[in-house]
């Protein structure tokens, strides 16, 4: 059966339109009159009152130049958008034949948006026909007039002596300009300071949509116990705020003393002599000591040593016992000497001073009165056999 000329044209037609579709690209609208706006990103996903930025050709594929203006369809209310070429915003555009021109084009989404995707299509027109470039934007969380206070890490542990630094981001989703005061409601004791770089502030200025990190140091008090304390922090403008609060989980405090049974820092020694003095080591915090060393600095010529150098661990509220013998050296003459015991853990030391006082050996006594004697006894035996004479 022979097809009509209407059939076969219809079959062409078909033919050529199937061909053409196979040279058209993703992000790629062809133009009736050989204009096309093509970029490689359509599809993006923005938060509320982002603004997102794309980079698009215009083609020109005919040989004759191209007046253009440039519209866009579909944008939601409340959305905005800007046409740019070379930093200047533009209502027309002029290609050349079988050339192509970039633009730019940054779309806004109110602050207030809602969770969802959107699509809107950009339009060139020539006066004759038009092209159009298809995005879609997803905004990826619900948006709402409002000041936002978040961070990263909001728990931090350390122990009582520890600073605790957050770093927290206050964001201003409000249509207006907002100069933020900074404060905090911690427990009485706490200390709580505010720095935006290097600078401490009690107050940060945010355009609309803007954002600012600001560091957030805070202080236990002093004898603080192990627990898990909220830090409440606010940034406060007119009609709008921000809370967020932190913690800080406090692991326990380290104290440590050295002293001896009595609480007696004094003792005495016999030149040449030695001395064993009983150090106490306690635990006065509320967490464990591990690996405590005990440490003696004496005068010059002197000796020190101790029955145990290192305590594998001291508990909270525990103590220990250490003998340290002390030996003064032999020429050591009659007098108050300074020797200064050293206790040492990773987290904190504590000092003792002694004062030992030297006496001198008995035997040099006996020695030194003897000589006497004898001198005596010698000026005793001279008077009496020449002093009649």
């Amino acid at each position: 059966m022979k097809m009509t000329g209407k059939l076969k044209k219809m079959i062409s037609i078909i033919a050529v339109g199937f061909i053409l579709l196979t040279f058209i690209k993703p992000g790629q609208v062809l133009a009736v009159e050989g204009v096309s706006l093509f970029t490689p990103y359509t599809g993006l996903s923005a938060t509320p009152g982002e603004t997102i930025n794309y980079s698009i050709t215009v083609i020109n594929s005919s040989p004759s130049i191209k007046n253009m203006s440039f519209s866009v369809e579909g944008l939601p209310d409340g959305w905005q958008y800007k046409i740019t070429a070379d930093g200047r915003e533009i209502k027309e555009l002029s290609v050349r034949g079988n050339s192509e021109e970039k633009i730019s084009l940054d779309i806004t989404s109110p602050l207030d948006v809602q969770k969802a995707d959107y699509r809107f299509s950009l339009v060139a027109s020539d006066g004759n026909s038009n092209s159009k470039l298809p995005f879609l934007i997803s905004i990826s969380e619900q948006g709402a007039l409002a000041s936002a206070l978040t961070s990263d890490q909001t728990n931090l542990q350390g122990n009582a002596d520890s600073k605790f630094t957050y770093t927290v981001t206050l964001r201003n989703r409000t249509a207006d300009t907002q100069n933020y005061a900074l404060s905090s409601s911690a427990e009485k004791g706490w200390g709580v300071s505010f720095k935006t770089g290097s600078d401490s502030v009690t107050s940060v200025k945010l355009e609309p949509n803007d954002t600012q990190d600001i560091t957030v140091e805070v202080t236990p008090p002093e004898k603080v116990k192990a627990g898990t304390y909220k830090i409440p922090i606010k940034a406060t403008s007119g009609n709008t705020s921000a809370e967020l609060e932190l913690e800080a989980v406090i692991t326990g405090t380290y104290e440590l003393e050295l002293t001896t049974p009595s609480g007696k820092l004094s003792t005495d020694i016999t030149a040449g002599k030695e001395k064993i003095v009983d150090l106490v080591i306690k635990n006065t915090g509320t967490a464990p000591l591990t690996d405590v060393s005990i440490t003696a600095k004496t005068p010059p010529n002197w000796e020190s040593e101790f029955d145990r150098s290192t305590i594998p661990e001291i508990e909270p509220g525990k103590s220990a016992t250490v003998k340290a013998k002390i030996k003064a050296s032999d020429d050591a003459i009659a007098g108050d000497y300074v020797t200064t015991f050293t206790a040492t853990a990773a987290e904190k030391s504590a000092d003792a001073t002694f004062r030992i006082s030297v006496k001198t050996s008995t035997l040099w006594g006996i020695v030194a009165v003897l000589i006497i004697a004898g001198v005596v006894a010698g000026l005793y035996y001279i008077v009496k056999k020449y002093g009649r004479r």
